[in-house]
C-alpha cells in the first residue's frame, strides 16, 4: 500500500520553476531517500508533503489525505505523521524527559515516553538540560520528538548532519529498528553512504525533475556497470575495466601462477553513479 502518492506536482516561485512535474510514490513500510543537490526541488517538494507548502499544480495523497486541502481533519492527519526538521531551537533550561512529555501532549495516541527515551539511547540523559547535550544526543532528541506521536510516517531532514562516523552508524541503527517496527521513512541526505546504508529505494531529482527512482545497488545500471579491476605488477599498479571481471581475474590468476598481488575489483560507487547523474560536483542539500 502506498503511502504517499505524487502525479504532476508542479512550484515555481516567479520564473523559477522549482518543481516540474514530479512523480513520486512510497510504500508503506520502506525508507525512501529522496537525493538532489542545492536547488534541485528537494526540499520544496518535501515541504509540500509535510502541509508546509502549498503547490501550483498536481496531486498529492499522504496518508490519504491532501496536505493542501485536509481542513477540518488536519489535527488527525498531523497525528500520523512525526516531522524531524535539519534544526530547532527548544528550551534549553528544560531536561530531555520534561521536554519529549510535553510534546507527548500534543498527540491523542503517543507512545510511551520511558520507551521513547530508551529508543533513542538517552536514558543517561534523560535529567540532562537540553543545553548541555552533545550534538549527536541533540539530534537523537529531535527524533524522539518526531516519533513521540507514534508516527506512520517520518520525515527525516539531513538526521546526521555533523555526527562523528560512530555516532553516525549509531543513528542508522536507530533508523533501521523504526522501520522494522512499521514507521515509514522519508529521508533526505547529502551522505550517499547513508542512503546507501538505509534507503530500500531512492530517487535523484535534479531541475525540479525526477531523474530515475531504483534501489541504490541498480540506480543508474549500477550493478550490470563495467567494474574496475586493479592489481600490483612489481612495483606498477595496474587497472582495467571490465565487462566480464571474473574472466579477467582468471587470467591475471593464472598469469601470476596464483594470488593476483593487491587485486581489487569493484563497481562504481552509488555516489559516482549520483554525481554523473547530476552531471556535476557533490553539493550538499538544502
Amino acid at each position: 500500500m502506498s503511502l504517499i502518492e505524487v502525479k504532476g506536482l508542479k512550484k515555481s516561485y516567479g520564473d523559477v520553476h522549482a518543481v516540474r512535474g514530479v512523480d513520486l510514490e512510497i510504500a508503506q513500510g520502506e525508507i525512501f531517500s529522496l537525493l538532489g543537490p542545492n536547488g534541485a526541488g528537494k526540499t520544496t517538494t518535501v515541504e509540500i508533503l509535510e502541509g508546509f507548502r502549498t503547490r501550483d499544480s498536481g496531486t498529492v495523497s499522504v496518508l490519504g489525505f491532501d496536505p493542501q486541502t485536509r481542513g477540518h481533519e488536519s489535527r488527525e492527519w498531523r497525528n500520523r505523521i512525526g516531522i524531524v526538521l535539519q534544526s530547532s531551537a527548544d528550551a534549553g533550561d528544560l531536561t530531555v524527559i520534561e521536554t519529549i512529555d510535553h510534546f507527548s501532549g500534543y498527540y491523542s495516541n503517543p507512545r510511551n515516553v520511558d520507551e521513547v527515551i530508551h529508543s533513542v539511547g538517552l536514558v543517561e540523559k534523560e535529567n540532562a538540560l537540553i543545553r548541555n547535550l552533545s550534538g549527536g544526543q541533540r539530534r537523537r532528541l529531535d527524533v524522539a520528538l518526531g516519533i513521540i506521536g507514534n508516527p506512520e510516517l517520518l520525515f527525516l531532514d539531513e538526521p546526521t548532519t555533523g555526527f562523528d562516523p560512530e555516532a553516525r552508524r549509531s543513528f542508522w541503527a536507530l533508523i533501521q529498528s523504526l522501520r522494522s517496527s512499521g514507521t515509514t521513512i522519508l529521508l533526505t541526505t547529502h551522505y550517499l553512504d547513508e542512503a546507501e546504508a538505509l534507503a530500500d529505494r531512492v530517487a535523484v531529482i535534479n531541475n525540479g525533475v525526477i531523474i530515475e527512482v531504483s534501489t541504490p545497488t541498480e540506480l543508474g545500471g549500477r550493478s550490470t556497470s563495467q567494474a574496475t579491476v586493479s592489481w600490483r605488477d612489481g612495483q606498477i599498479s595496474k587497472s582495467e575495466k571490465s565487462d566480464n571481471p571474473t574472466e579477467l581475474v582468471a587470467t591475471l590468476s593464472s598469469h601470476f601462477g596464483g594470488e593476483v598481488p593487491e587485486l581489487v575489483v569493484s563497481r562504481p560507487s552509488l555516489e559516482d553513479i549520483y554525481l554523473e547523474m547530476i552531471g556535476g560536483t557533490h553539493e550538499s542539500d538544502s
